[in-house]
Formats: C-alpha cells, structure tokens, sequence
C-alpha cells in the first residue's frame, strides 16, 4: 500500500481532523513509499524501533509518538538518536493520540471497556472519551479491583473503601485522573484510569467516587493493536504488535 493513501485512509477512519491535540496525528516521519509490513506500539520508544528494524517494517505504528506540545525542538540526544535510526532504516512512524482514545471502534477507551467485559451504556462528554457502564451485578470496590489486576495482568493502585459496593463505573485511558471530577457530578461509583495525582486522594475521600489507578501503558495497550488488525484485515497489510513492558 501506498504511504501516502495509508496516512490519507487512517486520517478519515480516525477522524483526525476533529481534534485539537498536543502533537502531530498521522505521519510524524516519513519512510519508504510503500508499505507492506506494520510494527505496533504504545510508545516509539528506541526497543520499538530496534524491533521493527529486526523485523524489517516498512513503518511503525503508536499511540505515543513525537514532537509533543511544550518538549525542547532541538534535534539532540535521545530525539535524535531516535530519529536517526528510523531514517537511516527508511521506517515510518505513524502516531495517533486522542483520535485513537475516542475511536467508537477501535479507540483505548472503547477497547479497554470490551477487555473488561462491560458495555458502554452512555458517555460523559461529547468526545466519547469518558465512557460509562453500569455493572450487571453490583461488587465490591476490592472485587472490582482484583477483576481489572487479572484482565490487565497488573494490580491496580486502589483508592476507596474495599467493601463499596459498585453500582457505576467510568473510564478513560492513561493520564485522565483529573477527569474524576466529571465522575463525580455524575454521581458514578467508581472511576478508572492510568496514573494518579495527589489530589486525586482528597477528591475520592470528599466525594465517595471511588479510584482505580490501573497504569498508562496497561489502559492503553489495546487501541492501536484494534487499529493494526483493522489495517490488516481492510488493506491486507501485514501486523504485529509488539509489547514492551512498562510498570507506569
């Protein structure tokens, strides 16, 4: 396929135009004009790269890609040592950031809710970003807890009484703790997300929502390999997804 009609056909699937975000969607370094054989990640971090260089990828494919708002402009360091591996290599990268949290059908949230088995019965925004379910048989705040550590293979950092009862739960993948206060004007038991603030323990303890801290890599580990094998099964494109283990 093409480089330029899969940037073009992943901009229109993912809706990239519709959001303001804190770094480039779509191509953030250009490879070879053709591509046949796809390497997914959550990070292009430098083992990302190494693995697709072994694997002779034609482009790399992540959530968490470059050039982010606010970061040093500078070509130095690890940027550069970064860089200059994928064009010395001819590799692609691609990136997709919150197009990819919000995709209805392959996005981390929408994901991450079909990894825990609970459907999504309405949102709290108008983004889908904060998805929200109500659980088919109330549990406890500890069997909630002890359900997401076996699903995601990692226990989550709980705040909240154990023995609350959970009626309600929403989400939203990776660095959203702050999204807890919409959480709580809605009155929802409990929220989830990848990491966690100071102050996110004042607000579970003056609230009554609850909080699972569940990690940034394991919440968001599962929207860009729906993303890879939606290439792969739409255009034919070969897709591997590769994970690099990451405790945060």
């Amino acid at each position: 396929m093409e480089l330029n009609l899969l940037v073009s056909e992943l901009a229109n699937f993912l809706q990239v135009s519709k959001f303001q975000d804190y770094c480039p969607n779509g191509l953030q370094v250009e490879g070879r004009p053709q591509v046949r054989r796809i390497i997914s990640g959550v990070t292009a971090s430098q083992a990302l790269i190494e693995a697709a260089i072994a694997a002779n990828a034609d482009a790399i494919l992540v959530h968490h890609g470059y050039f982010w708002r606010g970061e040093p402009a500078e070509v130095t360091g690890l940027k550069r040592q970064r860089l200059k591996r994928l064009l010395t290599h001819d590799i692609s990268l691609l990136a997709y950031h919150l197009p990819l949290d919000a995709h209805p059908q392959v996005g981390n949230n929408v994901q991450l809710g079909q990894v825990f088995g609970w459907p999504v019965t309405r949102y709290l925004d108008d983004k889908n970003m904060l998805p929200v379910t109500t659980l088919a048989q109330p549990m406890s705040l500890a069997q909630v807890a002890e359900h997401v550590a076996q699903r995601l293979g990692r226990q989550p950092q709980v705040l909240g009484a154990p023995d609350k009862l959970v009626h309600t739960v929403s989400w939203c993948t990776g660095a959203a703790q702050s999204y807890i206060q919409q959480a709580v004007t809605a009155g929802v038991d409990l929220f989830i997300s990848g990491e966690v603030s100071e102050q996110t323990w004042h607000t579970v303890c003056e609230s009554g929502t609850a909080y699972l801290s569940a990690g940034h890599h394991a919440t968001e580990r599962y929207g860009v390999q729906a993303l890879g094998q939606w290439l792969a099964q739409t255009h034919g494109l070969e897709h591997v997804y590769v994970e690099l283990g990451n405790p945060v």
